[in-house]
């Protein structure tokens, strides 16, 4: 199990994060990488539930798995990758590429907090395993907001992923019980990424494993360890958070009102460690 520890979050956020995220990822792209390649389901469904002709947002696509979807109608819709790690956008640049038949997907580096779209300039936008990596309430509402703003305000549709406090049989992480923490506000944690010695190509001139030639050498290497920031979200905290972004721009949350602008939670819920709201925009 992955150790997870209680982090502490204090002077400037943007620095913060700048340490605790993004150097981070750029450190561990390509191992990170290799690690991420299924898309989860309900995040495939939604795209391939996408009308044809659709232009949308990946808002943090890191290693853009989600960039060559749908699988059942490739190039029906096009979705571009936003993302701060230029190593991972690196990657994303040829996501679902066969050698043979290289394909350059739409790529930005950029901040999810940045404001550099056209309002409502995109059909669609997906925040998959993004948001939580913001290091306060107000910066995580703000990314929901951006992802509001960036759609079309009478069909956009939105699909967020964050990670849970609540983690399934399968996960490698054990979120620390502190008991300081209250049930509905989620917990700040350091989750480490172990670069492991597994997939370290050996010397071309033997077959044993790297494992075996450190030992016969007497060479003890530890594995690089690094600590990523997480806020792990607690039972409804993604969909209050979303609730009180959509509020904030003036728009209402539930079903369409003449004369008005909105957003309704088509689903919420929890998949595999994860909690995730899925928002329709309407304008009546």
């Amino acid at each position: 199990m992955k150790s997870v520890t209680p982090a502490s979050v204090a002077g400037d956020l943007q620095a913060y994060e700048d340490q605790h995220v993004h150097a981070v990822y750029d450190q561990i792209a390509t191992h990170f990488s290799s690690t991420r390649y299924k898309p989860w389901p309900i995040i495939a469904k939604f795209i391939s539930d996408l009308p044809s002709g659709w232009i949308g947002l990946d808002s943090g696509t890191g290693n853009g798995k989600y960039l060559p979807l749908p699988a059942d109608r490739p190039g029906s819709v096009l979705t571009v990758g936003l993302d701060r790690s230029r190593s991972l956008l690196l990657i994303a640049r040829n996501a679902g590429c066969e050698p043979t038949t290289p394909v350059v997907r739409e790529v930005v580096w950029g901040d999810v907090l940045d404001n550099g779209w056209r309002a409502g300039a995109f059909d669609y936008a997906i925040s998959i395993a993004t948001i939580h990596h913001l290091a306060s309430y107000e910066r995580r509402r703000l990314a929901v907001q951006r992802l509001l703003q960036c759609v079309s305000p009478a069909h956009g549709r939105i699909l967020i992923y964050v990670w849970a406090i609540e983690q399934d049989n399968l996960s490698k992480r054990v979120i620390p019980a502190d008991g300081s923490t209250a049930p509905s506000s989620g917990k700040d944690v350091f989750v480490p990424w172990v670069i492991s010695q597994q997939g370290i190509t050996p010397s071309p001139t033997t077959k044993q494993p790297l494992k075996n030639l450190l030992e016969n050498s007497g060479t003890i290497i530890e594995a690089p360890v690094y600590h990523r920031y997480y806020h792990m979200f607690a039972k409804g905290e993604l969909t209050r958070l979303t609730c009180d972004a959509a509020q904030g721009m003036g728009l209402v949350v539930g079903p369409p009102e003449e004369g008005r602008r909105g957003i309704e939670i088509i689903q919420d819920g929890w998949e595999r460690s994860n909690y995730y709201a899925e928002l329709r925009c309407w304008k009546a």
